[in-house]
């Protein structure tokens, strides 16, 4: 890709922080990229300010009265979109050049699909794409000759470690901060409340991300993740809780070597790397003070206070449909204990009762996990 054109961007997901934060990156960039079209589930106001302020040609939003609300509004200004069709309209639209999948969900799996088959260039911060679906994803990938460029930024830290030493790699190291209850004994965990598991430590992000964080899930859909993106074997990606969340990743090689992806916990600056790629622009973000840090602490993380890490590990190398049941369960779960109808300890305890019962396919298409999605869905609200 060319490196000084403008680039025209599709932001699926403009409302969340993922979004949000891209749109910073173009303020600071305004000659570098150009916001073509927006998606978003239904958060009206802060579509209204991003459709003002960046004028883009075509919305996209999941919500029928948000629809017909911004109609009303901007429909002689914007082409407006309906449903999961429009937004995947809008990642295919002939003169985008990247598609950023920031939506949150199983739902960004069509979408991404679509702008795959579109030859589009892909920056992926939408982990349940690839945990549903990244057997499917990465071959159609691979035969339209895109490129998917991680975001998230453990995935971005092993992008840029793993450049040139594919080869030589032994190892993947997915480092986590360990959330905010990382120091919590068991009977502590019992009594977390919805506001205490939403004061990440160091990230800020949305609420699903935030809470799968504080139950190490986070780091489970990154390790199914991971071995999509980058074709490895479950045994050879390691997690490692590291509280000061400096190091993003690293790569071990089969000569001893580390290599580690340093900076402050900043999501502007995976994003702006995705969308810079290969080339990189001064950021937002700020630099990373060594006199000020002091010491960097490192520990093996614990599955028995935090369960979902295992599950990950089990739905991953069970394979098939069985990430995406997992992922599933998971999103309903999360959004109960949001909603206050369970506890937080019964997050990874109901997401493995759905595992259990569920009869795995083995190399299933993308309606048969859609289909083991709903099942999941429909499971997990049953013990709820």
């Amino acid at each position: 890709m060319e490196t000084d054109k403008t680039l025209s961007l599709a932001i699926l997901g403009s409302t969340g922080s993922i979004g949000q934060q891209a749109l910073e990156i173009v303020d600071k960039y305004p000659d570098r990229f150009k916001v073509l079209a927006l998606a978003a589930k239904d958060e009206s106001e802060k579509l209204k300010e991003q459709i003002n302020k960046y004028k883009p040609e075509a919305v996209a939003v999941d919500d029928l009265n948000v629809y017909q609300e911004l109609k009303t509004l901007f429909s002689s200004r914007v082409e407006l979109k309906l449903g999961i069709e429009g937004i995947c309209e809008i990642a295919a639209m002939p003169e985008v050049d990247f598609v950023l999948v920031a939506v949150s969900g199983a739902v960004g799996i069509v979408p991404t699909l679509t702008a795959i088959k579109e030859g589009k260039r892909i920056g992926l911060a939408n982990k349940e794409t690839l945990v549903a679906a990244g057997d499917i994803v990465m071959k159609e990938a691979q035969n339209n000759n895109v490129e998917i460029i991680p975001v998230d930024s453990e995935h971005s830290a092993i992008f840029q470690c793993i450049k040139g030493e594919k080869e030589h790699l032994k190892k993947i190291w997915l480092t986590a901060s360990g959330g905010p209850f990382r120091d919590f004994s068991c009977d502590d965990l019992k009594k977390v409340t919805v506001e205490m598991a939403l004061n990440h430590p160091n990230w800020k992000m949305g609420s699903k991300i935030t809470i799968d964080s504080a139950t190490l899930m986070n780091k489970g859909l990154e390790i199914i993740e991971a071995h999509h993106l980058f074709e490895i074997d479950y045994d050879k990606i390691e997690v490692l809780i590291h509280k000061e969340s400096i190091i993003h990743s690293m790569v071990e090689l089969v000569d001893g070597s580390f290599l580690a992806h340093l900076g402050v916990p900043d999501m502007r600056i995976p994003i702006q790397y995705a969308l810079t790629y290969p080339s990189r622009m001064v950021s937002c973000a700020k630099s990373l003070d060594f006199f000020n840090l002091r010491a960097l602490h490192f520990e093996r993380p614990d599955t028995e206070r935090f369960p979902a890490l295992k599950l990950a590990y089990q739905a991953g190398n069970i394979g098939g449909t069985m990430p995406a049941v997992l992922n599933a369960a998971n999103e309903v779960v999360v959004e109960a204990f949001l909603n206050r109808k369970i506890k937080f300890i019964s997050i990874p305890e109901i997401v493995e009762k759905v595992m259990e019962k569920h009869v795995i396919v083995k190399h299933p298409s993308l309606e048969e996990i859609f289909a083991a999605d709903e099942w999941a869905r429909r499971e997990a609200e049953r013990y709820i």
